[in-house]
């Protein structure tokens, strides 16, 4: 385990609205590299893919950086510019 891991571990033990933000802040931004790689794997650029949705290139960025407020629509035409399907679970 890395520095950084005992550091969090031993901050999530102690501080629980500490762990609270960070599990979330951790899944949201997961998502966003989830979609980035998507987006990559494509063979598109941002660019690229703000053509194939009809919007601007910062519309992309935000989505990949900041998706913790993504309409459901929207990751659906993302999903589909990139020849995906998206499938949504509750686990």
């Amino acid at each position: 385990m890395s520095d950084l891991q005992k550091y969090i571990a031993k901050r999530k033990e102690s501080d629980a609205e500490f762990a609270d933000n960070y599990d979330e802040g951790y899944q949201v931004f997961k998502f966003g590299v989830l979609l980035k790689e998507a987006r990559i794997n494509a063979g598109l650029t941002q660019l690229d893919l703000a053509d194939k949705l009809r919007t601007q290139k910062s519309a992309i960025s935000r989505i990949e950086n900041h998706s913790e407020d993504v309409k459901l629509s929207t990751l659906e035409k993302f999903a589909s510019a990139l020849g995906k399907k998206l499938e949504i679970r509750l686990v």
